[in-house]
Order: structure tokens, then C-alpha cells, then sequence
């Protein structure tokens, strides 16, 4: 019995969302009084590979096979489950980001598990049962699952665990597992990435602006005061409708769920498809100039105001800061 966290990485790097999730999986893994093996996929520098021991992985299995330097999502999903049997691991962590939201389904079938999508919180354990609090009806609410079944799959959703080190190196150890021609039936041929922009879905301060900026002409200001944060922009949906910005941009019930420490929502007026997918956030600022936007009633903090004379001032105000500590 054991517990087995998937790691993504980008191009070889691990992200700020992998050693959430390893963190989380060595909490779950203490509360069981059992170890943790974590499985990278994909092309990972050996030291890169050993630093997870910091977050609590005893054990790293790499699978470097060619076929499998890029994503599919069956065949990933294959053998995930394949490294779950050879550990013996009964529970298995990913992180609820766009590549583990088809992956954990894909593996809970593949190990007859039971499946909790979207956790904010370590599971209460009552001898084999596990109860998770999780995020529903896109972010709207939270429900605690109950799982039965003897193999568990939990996906936790990013920036709603706190990364803990204080391990050392894991052993690493070359994981070569047999792969079918059916899981690669459907390939990914191209991943282009915008390798200047702060990911959107793993953003810890996004800045999100609406029609409100009256144009695509006047977004410069929105990317000053991201820029000056160190955040990622994002959109409502009928700014990407109209072009104004890039569809990967859409935060909102059909676009990207995000759950940041800060998001300021600029010029949006609040429609419920966009409230679904940022609710998971732990500070909302709205700036609008309506004071009876429906953004006011779920913000933090509101400021009503022109967002034109509002936000320019906010982003000297940051750069003040910065420059003085």
C-alpha cells in the first residue's frame, strides 16, 4: 500500500503546481502511514527529477521512452496505472490542471477507482473510506465526496495547497512500461507555448478586464499593471468573442477556471458564467464605475471609479512599492 503523485513539467521543468501536489500527496500519505513514489513522464533532468524529495517523495519513477516525450493523454493515462499496480498503490494524486482533468477519469476507469475531481482539502480518512471537499457546479460550490472503493484517484485543484519542504533527494529509478498501439491513436503533433506570459490556469495574481476597456487599443494599461504584479491576464467572455484578446484569455463557466491568491477584475460587470470560474479565488478586487455591478456583491474589495483613471495610478502605486522594498 502506497501513495503515487503524478508530476507534470514543462519542456523539463516542474512547475509551481508540482510541488503543491507532491505536498499534498506526502500529506495523504502520512495521514495513511505509508510512503509516496511520484511518476514523471517525459524528457527530466536527473537533478531536477531527485529535487521532489524535497517535497516528500521517497521514490521518482522516470519513463523517458520516445513515444512518450509528448502528451497523450490515453497513453499517459495507461501508464499511470501501470506504475499504481507495480507500487502498489491504492491511491493515486494529480493535479486538476487541463492535462489532469482527462488524465484522472481516464485512470480511475483504468484501476476501477473512485474519483474526486477538484480538491481544496486533504481527505479525512475513517478506515478505508475517504471523505474529500471539493469544488462543484464549476467552482459555484463545494461538496465533501465520500470514497469507497479501495483504489482512490484525487485530482486537487492549483493554489489550494501550500508547497512544504523540508525532505531530501529521492532515488530515481527508470520506469519502462509496456505500452498498446491503441493508446496512440490520437496524437498531439505541436504544443506551442507562450513562454513570456505567467500561466493563466496556475496564475497566483491575474488581472481581468471586460468591455469596460472599451477596445483592444486600450489594453496596455491591464498588461502594465499585470506586468508591475507579476500576473497573468485574463478576459470575460464577450472580449474574447470580439477579438480583443486571445481565447486562452477567457476566464469564465466556458472558458479557463481559475483559483489565484489575487484577482482583479477591471471594467467587468459580473455575469454569473464569469463568477463561476473565478469563485475559487481567495481575494477578488472588482474597479468598475457602476456601483450596482454584480461584481461588488462577491468582491473583496471594490473601488468604483473610472477604470481609465483607476488603474494607471494602481500600477504606479506598484512600482512604487516594489522600488522601495
Amino acid at each position: 500500500m502506497s501513495v503515487l503523485v503524478y508530476v507534470e513539467h514543462a519542456e523539463g521543468k516542474f512547475k509551481k503546481s508540482t510541488f503543491e501536489v507532491v505536498s499534498y500527496a506526502k500529506s495523504v500519505a502520512d495521514k495513511l502511514n505509508t510512503g509516496l513514489t511520484a511518476i514523471s513522464i517525459g524528457t527530466v533532468a536527473q537533478d531536477e527529477l531527485s529535487s521532489l524529495g524535497k517535497y516528500g517523495a521517497a521514490k521518482v519513477l522516470s519513463v523517458s521512452a520516445e513515444k512518450l516525450k509528448s502528451f497523450v493523454n490515453q497513453a499517459y493515462a495507461s501508464v499511470i496505472a501501470e506504475a499504481a499496480k507495480k507500487e502498489g498503490a491504492n491511491v493515486v494524486v494529480l493535479s486538476n490542471s487541463f492535462t489532469g482533468k482527462g488524465l484522472a477519469p481516464r485512470v480511475a476507469v483504468k484501476l476501477q477507482a473512485g474519483l474526486v475531481a477538484g480538491a481544496v482539502a486533504l481527505p479525512e480518512t475513517d478506515g478505508g473510506k475517504f471523505s474529500v471537499k471539493n469544488t462543484v457546479f464549476s467552482g459555484k460550490a463545494f461538496a465533501f465526496t465520500q470514497l469507497d472503493s479501495e483504489n482512490k484517484v484525487i485530482s486537487l485543484n492549483p493554489n489550494s495547497y501550500q508547497v512544504n519542504e523540508g525532505g531530501s533527494a529521492a532515488q530515481v529509478e527508470e520506469f519502462q512500461p509496456a505500452t498498446n498501439d491503441s493508446d496512440f491513436k490520437a496524437m498531439v503533433k505541436d504544443i506551442v507555448r507562450a513562454s513570456n506570459k505567467v500561466s493563466l490556469p496556475e496564475a497566483e495574481i491575474v488581472v481581468s478586464a471586460g468591455r469596460g476597456l472599451k477596445g483592444p487599443e486600450n489594453w496596455g494599461m491591464i498588461e502594465d499593471l499585470a506586468n508591475a504584479l507579476g500576473a497573468a491576464t485574463a478576459c470575460s467572455k464577450p472580449v474574447s468573442d470580439a477579438g480583443w484578446r486571445p481565447h486562452e484569455e477567457h476566464v469564465g463557466q466556458t472558458g479557463i477556471s481559475v483559483s489565484p491568491n489575487l484577482y482583479i477584475a477591471i471594467g467587468i460587470s459580473g455575469a454569473i458564467q464569469h463568477l463561476a470560474g473565478i469563485s475559487s479565488s481567495k481575494v477578488i478586487v472588482a474597479i468598475n464605475k457602476d456601483p450596482e455591478a454584480p461584481f461588488f456583491k462577491v468582491a473583496d474589495y471594490g473601488i468604483v471609479g473610472d477604470a481609465f483613471e483607476i488603474v494607471p495610478k494602481l500600477t504606479e502605486a506598484v512600482k512604487a512599492y516594489k522600488a522601495n522594498n
